[in-house]
């Protein structure tokens, strides 16, 4: 399991199915997953997972090796540790210790391995068919001991990642380390050990030629465009309402609709301000993936901009299924979307984050806590950009809407055949906007939860106030009030403000002082673990 439902939801599996089955039952879980076609790749995308840095690899007794970190796990977890280990960043699995009882159990585990598997050899006399009979199964057979093997029985981030120092060093965490620190540790260990340069100024990168330009720039820019574009259709829901080509696409203005319906200008501008919101979040959550993490060389920033703009872009084509083609609109998608491409291309970025210390063992807890409830958060918002879109491409209204304005769908239809088409077409493309922003909320929490990120926090209170708030003032200055129909909103605001709250010790963390304490390479230069720590 992730860590953001281990630590947080390991209590209450403890209480249900007790300590020792409940994680059985989450390593059976990822194994399974692990072992079909695809389920490991699955898994390390789900969790955020990616490569090591090629310093972190080289060899384990002489077994060439992706990344010198691994697990060492008794002979009677070993098929599911072979399987479940590796995508959570695992580069081997040492499986000990191993007598003559467990020769099946570590070949039926090694079968199909992903990752180098070596069995450690019991002494006795028959250590030696022991070792002949696992020799042709596994990557390696160890009978004695070996210095480069390092067991680590600390959950300490900061010293498996200094002991990595050491090219020839092999990481190896025993079951109690990855009981007390989750799933999560290899990930959190290869970023500590990952090298990493200071972050420049961002003028020296920009420069005058846009061909030039980096790809957290456009990405920057992009979520500029939408801040403004929503900011735009916020002071048109304020002012006019309906622009030119609105009212010659109806036949009608807003004295005529109101004329229609006393309601339906009102519930026309509930409906464009709460997309002007969703744009404006959609902006800021773009901005921060493309300024905060694409910047720093973060590689699932970039993966998570891809996602949400994938979900958002296309939902441009609902005019095809309604029957009006939005002038503004459109002309912003064209303007967009090829700056979209810009920022999401592949480019090689150097690692430029700054891990800090992990902090006590509360404060992460509670920030897992929080992360948990902004990825049910980000899960129920895309749930209810679906629902909306759903809506909007079909019926239109819900029942609730329908109170509001005083009339059925019907009578509406009967009075302006346009009418319908042109409300669908704001409540599609809101559900769409819903779906984008979801996407990057949901990804934002569950990849970017890293001490001392603090523009992820910022960038996470921004989006929501931006989303909200003008959601539930809009609603309350037309009286639509209905408290079903506002009820997400305040299940939302009520689950992301408990989030940020329990996440903000942690993610807001500062950087300690380390220049004059931080340990020294030889020549006097700063060692690797200095450098990461500033």
């Amino acid at each position: 399991m992730p860590d953001w439902t281990y630590q947080p939801l390991r209590g209450i599996a403890a209480a249900l199915l007790g300590g020792q089955r409940s994680r059985r039952a989450a390593l059976r879980t990822l194994a399974s997953i692990g072992s079909l076609p695809g389920g490991g790749r699955a898994i390390a995308w789900a969790f955020g997972h990616r490569h090591p840095p090629a310093r972190l690899g080289g060899t384990a007794a002489g077994v060439p090796v992706a990344a010198r970190l691994g697990a060492v796990v008794p002979p009677r977890l070993a098929r599911s540790a072979v399987r479940a280990m590796p995508p959570l960043g695992a580069g081997l699995v040492v499986v000990e210790p191993v007598g003559p009882g467990d020769v099946a159990a570590v070949r039926a585990a090694a079968r199909g391995r992903r990752v180098p598997v070596l069995a450690r050899v019991t002494g006795g006399q028959d250590a030696d068919a022991v070792a002949e009979a696992l020799a042709p199964y596994v990557d390696g057979v160890l009978t004695r001991p070996d210095p480069a093997l390092r067991r680590v029985t600390s959950p300490s981030v900061a010293d498996a990642a200094r002991a990595l120092d050491d090219p020839a060093a092999v990481v190896l965490a025993a079951p109690p380390v990855l009981v007390h620190a989750g799933p999560g540790w290899f990930a959190r260990v290869t970023e500590a050990a990952t090298p990493t340069a200071p972050l420049g100024l961002a003028r020296e990168e920009i420069g005058r030629d846009p061909r030039r330009w980096p790809a957290w720039w456009w990405g920057t820019l992009v979520g500029l465009g939408m801040i403004c574009g929503g900011l735009g259709a916020a002071a048109i829901a304020l002012g006019p309402v309906l622009l030119w080509y609105d009212r010659a696409h109806l036949g009608a203005g807003v004295g005529e609709l109101h004329a229609l319906d006393h309601h339906l200008v009102h519930f026309l501008r509930h409906d464009r301000i709460t997309l002007a919101g969703a744009m404006v979040t959609i902006g800021v959550l773009y901005a921060g993936l493309a300024a905060g993490g694409m910047r720093r060389g973060l590689p699932w920033a970039r993966q998570a901009y891809l996602v949400s703009g994938w979900v958002g872009f296309p939902t441009l084509l609902y005019f095809l299924g309604l029957g009006f083609v939005e002038p503004l609109h459109t002309a912003a998608a064209l303007v967009l979307f090829p700056m979209f491409l810009a920022a999401t291309r592949r480019e090689h970025a150097r690692p430029r984050w700054t891990p800090l210390p992990e902090g006590t063992d509360r404060e992460r807890n509670r920030a897992l806590t929080g992360q948990l409830l902004l990825i049910l958060t980000g899960v129920g918002l895309f749930a209810g950009g679906v629902a909306v879109s759903s809506v909007g491409l079909t019926a239109v209204f819900v029942g609730s809407d329908l109170d509001f304005l005083h009339a059925t769908a019907e009578e509406l239809r009967a009075a302006n055949p346009r009418l319908l088409p042109f409300i669908a077409h704001d409540r599609a493309g809101f559900g769409g906007a819903l779906m984008a922003a979801a996407a990057a909320v949901t990804l934002l929490s569950a990849w970017g939860w890293r001490r001392g990120e603090a523009w992820v926090w910022w960038s996470l209170l921004l989006a929501a106030g931006a989303g909200f708030l003008p959601a539930v003032a809009v609603h309350g200055s037309i009286r639509y009030t209905d408290f079903w129909h506002l009820a997400p909103v305040y299940a939302g605001m009520l689950l992301t403000a408990a989030g940020l709250a329990l996440a903000r010790p942690y993610l807001c963390a500062r950087a300690p002082d380390t220049a004059a304490t931080a340990p020294r390479a030889p020549g006097g230069r700063p060692g690797a673990l200095a450098r990461r720590l500033r």
